[in-house]
């Protein structure tokens, strides 16, 4: 993993960011209060320019520091201008092109964004965040087989990034291969113990799930999954929400091995007993 990678957003932190809204709670529009009809969503400005155009004589090095920065803030047009202008100065850095498609992609703009990823890999072939940014535009165009063949390459290079695993879980979980991504959702746990806690709240690669079923089973793998692992009060918690948006095969729970320990527990039988009602979105 490049350290220069690290200084700004991790390819975790980018997907982080990218899929808005796509599992547990649908995503809140905001209609302006004085809007006259309520079924009409008021479309705000596209993005600005806030900061000062890049200097001409700032080296390549402070003009990348710039655009890090720039990057934190979300200023990210702002930040593609200065990477842009880094890279006029170091042509062939594979990392500035890499940040320029990570803006890219956070501002929705995907070809832009598969073409800065492809540029990154022609200029270094073994640029394990690259491919896994260019999943990324797999996954959000919904072409979820190329998705998870450049996670796999990723992985083959960077075996250690629990974020791969997930990301490359989401794109199984939205194939229905549900064994398969769960192998790899136990992989991403056994690296990273809080990546679902992180992903819950917006980080890393959220799976597609449309319907409430595709929630609830989703829960229940993040279940067992923290059953298996020794964790209790997160399988509980998880267990439950299976359970609120009405998992048809909850009652798997009393054969499914990674549940064995947690059957003990007398929290456990008190869940079950009470049945929390499925919540209706």
């Amino acid at each position: 993993m490049r350290s220069s990678d690290k200084a700004t957003l991790s390819v975790g932190v980018v997907a982080t960011l990218l899929i808005f809204g796509l599992f547990f709670l649908p995503a809140v529009l905001a209609v302006p209060l004085y809007a006259q009809n309520l079924e009409q969503l008021d479309v705000g400005p596209p993005p600005l320019h806030r900061a000062e155009p890049p200097s001409p004589g700032a080296s390549a090095k402070d003009l990348e520091s710039s655009g890090d920065a720039l990057q934190s803030q979300k200023n990210y047009l702002d930040a593609i201008d200065y990477y842009q202008a880094a890279l006029a100065k170091d042509a062939r850095n594979a990392v500035l092109l890499n940040k320029i498609g990570m803006c890219q992609l956070l501002l929705g703009r995907y070809k832009g964004a598969q073409k800065s990823f492809e540029h990154a890999l022609r200029l270094d072939k073994r640029y394990a965040n690259a491919y896994a940014n260019l999943a990324v535009v797999f996954y959000k165009e919904e072409n979820y087989g190329k998705s998870i063949r450049y996670y796999d390459k990723a992985i083959l290079l960077d075996q250690d990034e629990a974020v791969f695993y997930n990301n490359r879980a989401a794109s199984r979980f939205a194939r229905k291969e549900y064994q398969k991504a769960m192998v790899d959702y136990a992989k991403a746990l056994e690296l990273d113990p809080d990546i679902f806690e992180r992903t819950t709240h917006g980080a890393g690669v959220q799976a597609r799930l449309p319907s409430p079923q595709d929630r609830a089973h989703y829960d229940y793998v993040l279940a067992r999954l923290y059953a298996r692992n020794g964790l209790p009060d997160r399988s509980l918690h998880y267990l439950r929400k299976a359970m609120e948006e009405g998992y048809k095969e909850i009652n798997n729970v009393y054969k499914d091995e990674e549940f064995s320990t947690l059957r003990k527990d007398p929290r456990f039988a008190e869940l079950m007993a009470a049945k929390p009602v499925a919540i209706q979105n």
